[in-house]
């Protein structure tokens, strides 16, 4: 599609990954190079080199990514960054030890958020309460698999992980035999939503393509909210469910092409959604004719280069054009005017992965469970701060005091809960007494939280309430497209504040204001929900920053 408008899209982005790999200076060097070689001006290539965290950093022979999001930083109280830095002798995000040919990148999450602290050494993940050590070489590198369990007695998306269920069934008994309608038909009945965050009527977006054979279905692996770490579950351990789900939203949308964005962090998500993707086309789910019927459907992955911003839809299309990841403003909304101006659709992998189920079993076995509203499953991550923490599929609805107590078994080692983060940085904080809210979009909503990706990170209360104000308004900063002036600034601004010690006044009211209604995207009008949750949750202990 990118070819046939004379744009390198993805390519572009593949071949400035690799010149970040190459060099050791920073993009400004080698960047103008490397778009030259499409024929494109210079500032096609520093664009994007710049944007991006992967391409942004030098990388020396030896490339260490440090996890500084909230369960990493809950682990240790963000201690272990300084002490990896001591170790290799580099600052984090500021060049690289030239001696050593070592250099350091702080990142947003790395997936391991049940085990941290963590950290990727090259693609070698290092994780545990003792990653200095392993970084250092005095401990072997260790990576525990993720645990994963069915809380509901019938899972839906860990029907292939924990119940062993076969994927690719539905779609060999779909294609060719049943109509896009009645696929269609079944996930309007199911009342599914998207689980990355945004909550959008499943059916209602595939609807809204058009049918056109030009659309594209993209599944959204870039799972950005730190504190989740169920795509990641899902691409490793049960990618062809992944897969088939994109084929059916393929097929119910009409659509010839599919793509499978994997965010960078992830490295053996995206070795296994590729190799997954060969083994599809081989066994005959992909390509021309698929098994004897009239369907086309192809299947890329693309890695993605480092950027949190870049999961919302319409910067991850940027992304894939070959731009910096920003979001665009709307409308035209992307299931009109999206990837090269055609129609698309965007889905979360764990969106996907309920297709099958539901095609199969039927919109109304679906819509039985979780609650009227908001129906079904959804999986939520319980970090490293729990007795139990672990991937559990749960139904819609359950209180999130049973989540926390009964599957979580509270807090390891005894301590007590400061706050507990719900969704990822932008999705809110409760207290310990506000955790008997049913675990759905709306009532998590009144108690000024989001369900997002349904990552569940607990701050024990020997965490300072300023130090987790500082790493939300730090993660902010960091991560900020800088595409508005209400989020750029503000985010900043909130970081020096809360990085002062100073508790605020009315200029900063202004700004969370300002940020909360005029922000291009969710990313700036969500933070100042998530900050003023916070203070709320802290109570007095931070009650002077209640803006």
């Amino acid at each position: 599609m990118a070819e046939r408008r004379g744009r390198p899209g993805v390519h572009l982005i593949e071949a400035l990954s690799e010149g970040a790999e190459e060099h050791v200076e920073g993009p400004e060097s080698w960047a103008p190079e490397v778009a030259g070689r499409f024929g494109l001006p210079a500032a096609a290539g520093l664009g994007p080199a710049t944007f991006y965290a992967d391409l942004a950093v030098p990388h020396g022979r030896r490339h260490v990514r440090v996890c500084v999001a909230t369960a990493c930083f809950a682990a240790q109280g963000g201690r272990h960054l300084p002490a990896i830095q001591d170790v290799l002798g580099a600052t984090a995000d500021e060049g690289l030890n030239q001696e050593a040919g070592v250099s350091l990148q702080t990142v947003r999450c790395l997936g391991y958020c049940y085990a941290g602290p963590a950290c990727l050494d090259g693609e070698m993940p290092c994780v545990g309460p003792d990653v200095v050590d392993q970084v250092a070489g005095r401990v072997r590198p260790q990576a525990p698999p993720i645990p994963a369990s069915d809380a509901t007695g019938d899972p839906v998306v860990l029907a292939g992980i924990v119940a062993g269920d076969t994927a690719w069934r539905t779609w060999v008994e779909t294609v060719g035999r049943r109509s896009p309608e009645l696929v269609r038909s079944e996930v309007a009945v199911s009342g599914l939503r998207g689980r990355g965050g945004a909550g959008f009527p499943v059916a209602a977006k595939w609807a809204a393509a058009g049918g056109s054979p030009d659309t594209v279905v993209i599944a959204n692996g870039d799972e950005g909210d730190p504190g989740s770490y169920a795509d990641r579950l899902l691409m490793e351990l049960d990618p062809a469910r992944v897969l088939e789900g994109l084929a059916l939203a393929c097929f119910a949308c009409g659509a010839r092409r599919g793509l499978v964005l994997v965010r960078s962090e992830y490295p053996r998500a995206l070795s296994a959604m590729r190799q997954a993707v060969e083994r599809a086309r081989a066994d005959g789910h992909l390509g021309r004719g698929v098994h004897g019927s009239d369907v086309d459907l192809e299947v890329e992955v693309v890695a993605g280069a480092g950027s949190y911003v870049a999961g919302e839809e319409t910067a991850l299309i940027a992304g894939l054009e070959g731009g910096r990841g920003c979001a665009r403003a709307r409308p035209p909304y992307p299931t009109s005017q999206g990837l090269w101006d055609a129609p698309t659709v965007v889905n979360n992998v764990e969106t996907l992965a309920a297709v099958p189920w539901i095609v199969r079993r039927g919109g109304d076995a679906y819509a039985r469970r979780g609650t009227p509203g908001e129906t079904g499953t959804k999986l939520v991550c319980l970090s490293e701060r729990f007795a139990r923490p672990g991937c559990y599929e749960v139904e819609l609805g359950v209180p999130v005091r049973w989540i926390v107590t009964e599957l979580g078994g509270g807090l390891r080692e005894g301590a007590r809960l400061g706050v507990l983060q719900v969704g990822g940085p932008l999705g809110g904080f409760l207290s310990e007494q506000g955790l008997d809210v049913p675990l759905t979009e709306e009532a998590l909503a009144g108690h000024g939280a989001a369900l997002g990706h349904a990552g569940l990170v607990a701050v024990d209360d020997r965490q300072e309430p300023l130090d987790v104000l500082q790493h939300v308004w730090a993660f902010a900063a960091a991560e900020s497209c800088g595409a508005c002036s209400p989020c750029r600034v503000g985010s900043r601004r909130g970081l020096e504040q809360a990085r002062s010690g100073v508790p605020p006044g009315d200029a900063y009211t202004r700004m969370l204001k300002v940020m909360g209604e005029a922000s291009l995207c969710a990313f700036g009008r969500r933070l100042p929900h998530a900050v003023r949750s916070l203070v709320r949750a802290y109570g007095n202990r931070l009650r002077e920053w209640d803006g």
